[in-house]
C-alpha cells in the first residue's frame, strides 16, 4: 500500500475517532497491508492515532469537561490501564491477542445502544474505566466506543459532552501505551508518521464538526460504527 493511501486512511481515521471512535477499522488494516506483523501494526497504529483524540478534545472547547477532581482521577486510571494493557500485549503470543476483539466491541456497542434506558442503573465506573483503558493499551480498536458506552451510564446524558470526555480519556490511555511501544522499539516509523499526519488533520477537523452535530446524530454514529467494527473483526480474526 502506498503512502498516499496511508495518509487518506489516517485522515478518515482521525475524523472517525473524533466523532465516535473506531479509526482502527481503517488504519490497522491499512498498516497490515504494508506487510507489518500484527503486533508491530498494532503498536504503529497506536502511535499514529494517539494525537487524534486529544486534538478533538481541544478543538471541541464548548463541550470539554472542567479539569476537576473527577477528571484528574479518570485520567490517572486511564494512564494506569494503558500501561497495563500494553504490557500484557508484549507478554502474550502474538497470534492470539485479536481473538477477543469482536466480543469486546459487540458488548460495548450493545451497552451504548441501551444506555438511555438504564438511567436508574449505577455502575462501578472506576474499575470499568481501568479495564477499558487496559483494553485500549492492549489493542485499541473501538476504545472510543467502549469508553462512550461506559461514560453514557454516568450522570451526564449529553452525548456531545460524553464524547468530549471520552476523547480526553482515550488520549491518556493511548499515550501511556505508546510510551511502552516506543520504548520497546515496536514502531514502524515511516508508515506511522504518514498515518499520523493524516490523523492529526482528521482529528482536528472531526473535533470542530462534532460540536455542531446533534447529540442523537453522535449516538447513531457510535452505534453504527460499533456494529461495523464487530462484523469486520469477527470476519478477520475468527
Amino acid at each position: 500500500m502506498g503512502m498516499l493511501a496511508l495518509l487518506a486512511a489516517g485522515l478518515l481515521g482521525g475524523m472517525v475517532n473524533a466523532l465516535a471512535g473506531g479509526a482502527t477499522l481503517l488504519t490497522f488494516p491499512a498498516l497490515m497491508a504494508t506487510g507489518l506483523t500484527p503486533v508491530v501494526a498494532n503498536a504503529s497504529n497506536a502511535v499514529a492515532l494517539a494525537p487524534s483524540h486529544l486534538l478533538a478534545a481541544v478543538a471541541d472547547h464548548v463541550h470539554r469537561p472542567p479539569v476537576d477532581r473527577l477528571l484528574r482521577t479518570q485520567i490517572g486510571l486511564s494512564i494506569l490501564g494503558g500501561i497495563c494493557g500494553s504490557g500484557l500485549l508484549l507478554v502474550l503470543p502474538t497470534g492470539r491477542f485479536p481473538a477477543v476483539v469482536p466480543v469486546l466491541i459487540g458488548v460495548a456497542t450493545a451497552l451504548f445502544a441501551v444506555a438511555p434506558r438504564l438511567r436508574g442503573v449505577r455502575v462501578a465506573t472506576a474499575p470499568g474505566l481501568l479495564l477499558a483503558s487496559a483494553y485500549g493499551g492492549f489493542f485499541g480498536a473501538a476504545l472510543g466506543v467502549i469508553l462512550s458506552a461506559l461514560l453514557a451510564l454516568g450522570p451526564d446524558r449529553d452525548a456531545r459532552r460524553v464524547n468530549a470526555r471520552k476523547n480526553i480519556l482515550a488520549s491518556a490511555a493511548t499515550l501511556a501505551a505508546v510510551a511502552v511501544f516506543v520504548a520497546k522499539g515496536l514502531v514502524a516509523w515511516p508508515a506511522t508518521v504518514t498515518v499520523l499526519a493524516g490523523a492529526v488533520a482528521g482529528g482536528w477537523l472531526g473535533g470542530r464538526i462534532s460540536g455542531r452535530i446533534p447529540a442523537t446524530a453522535v449516538r447513531a454514529v457510535v452505534i453504527a460504527g460499533g456494529v461495523l467494527l464487530t462484523l469486520f473483526y469477527a470476519h478477520r480474526f475468527w
